[in-house]
């Protein structure tokens, strides 16, 4: 492509594109651009809200640039303000070890691991001493700090602010000065952050770096960014069951952004699928979904058992099977919420019990009401069905 045709690309699906006429010259001139996303291992896993800003970066792989993968291991530990109404928890250097190596694994589902240069930037801030970290911070003053929303809105709400809080977008900006980065790419919340790294940058000679904000995904409320936190997302390793059903459970209007955004659809295409019943549309969006991260022919197999769960009346066939003694030993009998936590597919009791007040959980075609009904030993099996998706056979 032409550098012309090659920026084109580049602004497509974004919100902001800061340095747009910097990085046409240096394409004119023939440059491999250096293009840096940078992600924090707070979690082990990573959400279709990365699935946008990795999707760029493989694009500008596929322009023939360099991507730079900036595993935050050191950043982890200060964890990143944006958006956020309080401090982080800490991590520990196991978990983020652990979250670091996980995020890898997913992040080569979308990005060509042959064009990514991966770096950590615990090798140069753990190499720093105090008085370099001091003389990092004369470089920015408080008032420029409180001048980000999320940190102007603490402020005011007297909601505290640790000092090293100040630091991290400081810390973001320092990894583009050392690995020399023509453009980064990130969230359009991360665009204060992006844009002192640019600063940082020219104050130590170097061209300033580009800044792509991209979209923010909503997650399946609807209303919100996705997060972990609010748990109202889909993550990368979600099995395909739990994914598929996730993505049928989108709003239909959040749908058409999820087309657009994970799945990079033409407007042609979009015109043709708003054409079908938005049933049938969402089935086709969770089936390609599905497909992407758990391979061709997941999709479907996944469409047959929704449809034989949802539309049907039944249930799924290739529910996991447990022995009673298993599960309960050998008692005669076992109250509905130990029986279920022992089967390891909840996360804790509470969410199970939750499940039952709400009327989410039957054993067979009963509805359980009661969180402490007890289970008798099956004389054959029994299915029991918690929440939309989950079911389990007892023998």
């Amino acid at each position: 492509m032409s550098p012309a045709e090659q920026l084109k690309v580049m602004k497509s699906r974004t919100e902001k594109f800061i340095g747009e006429g910097e990085i046409l010259k240096r394409l004119e001139a023939g440059k491999t651009l250096r293009v840096k996303l940078g992600v924090d291992p707070t979690r082990p896993d990573l959400t279709f809200g990365h699935m946008v800003v990795f999707q760029k970066l493989r694009q500008f792989q596929e322009l023939g640039h360099q991507a730079v993968l900036i595993i935050g291991d050191y950043t982890t530990r200060i964890g990143d303000p944006t958006g956020k109404s309080e401090t982080r928890p800490v991590l520990s250097e196991a978990e983020i070890e652990e979250n670091a190596k996980t995020y890898l694994e997913q992040a080569y589902q979308i990005l060509d691991p042959k064009q990514t240069e991966v770096r950590r930037n615990s090798e140069w801030f753990g190499q720093m001493s105090f008085l370099d970290a001091l003389q990092l911070s004369r470089r920015m003053t408080v008032a420029q700090m409180l001048a980000r929303d999320d940190f102007a809105k603490r402020h005011a709400s007297n909601t505290p602010i640790s000092i090293v809080e100040f630091l991290y977008p400081l810390l973001q900006g320092y990894d583009s000065v050392m690995l020399k980065c023509d453009l980064e790419i990130g969230g359009s919340d991360q665009l204060f952050n992006m844009l002192v790294g640019r600063d940082l940058q020219e104050q130590e000679g170097q061209p300033p770096q580009a800044v792509l904000g991209m979209p923010l995904l909503v997650g399946l409320d609807g209303e919100k960014k996705m997060s972990k936190s609010l748990g109202n997302y889909i993550a990368f390793n979600h099995g395909a069951k739990d994914m598929f059903g996730r993505i049928m459970s989108v709003p239909d209007a959040t749908m058409w952004v999820y087309y657009d955004l994970l799945l990079l659809t033409t407007p042609e295409e979009l015109a043709a699928l708003k054409a079908l019943h938005p049933m049938e549309a969402k089935k086709q969006l969770a089936t390609r979904l599905t497909d992407k991260f758990h391979g061709a022919g997941a999709g479907a197999k996944e469409r047959a058992e929704f449809e034989n769960v949802f539309s049907k009346g039944g249930v799924r066939t290739d529910m996991p099977e447990f022995a009673w003694d298993t599960l309960a030993g050998g008692a005669a009998e076992v109250g509905i919420v130990d029986l279920l936590a022992a089967t390891n597919l909840f996360p804790s009791k509470k969410e199970i019990r939750r499940l039952i007040e709400g009327g989410a959980v039957k054993i067979g075609d009963d509805k359980v009401a009661d969180p402490a009904h007890k289970v008798a030993r099956p004389a054959g099996e029994l299915v029991l069905q918690a929440g939309k998706r989950t079911f389990v056979k007892v023998k």
